[in-house]
């Protein structure tokens, strides 16, 4: 009976061993996984979703920009059209100065 309570303490120090090795098993087959996904990202040309939203972002940007150009480009045509409708209309009628064709 004296024996007893050493095999107890002897299996359970297997036992945490066991456990330990496991732990460091589990510990390297999740590392060689994370590997192994990252190596298949890369492989088919997927992209982090931080650089897709940096990408987003400048896209968003870009198109704001875009608007704003169609925006100020709208008005400036507008401004030009009432130039060229100013400068080809006839003159008011003054009683024939030198700027009238007869």
């Amino acid at each position: 009976m004296a024996d007893r309570p050493r095999l107890f303490d002897d299996l359970a120090g297997v036992a945490g061993g066991a456990l330990s090795a496991l732990a460091g098993i589990r510990d390297e087959a999740e590392a060689m996984v994370r590997a192994r996904v990252e190596e298949t990202i890369r492989a088919l040309d997927l992209v982090k979703r931080s650089e897709l939203d940096a990408v987003m972002e400048l896209a968003a940007n870009a198109r704001a920009g875009q608007e704003a150009a169609e925006s100020r480009i709208a008005a400036l045509e507008a401004a030009v059209a009432a130039l060229q409708t100013a400068a080809t209309a006839p003159p008011a009628a003054e009683g024939g100065g030198p700027g009238m064709i007869v």
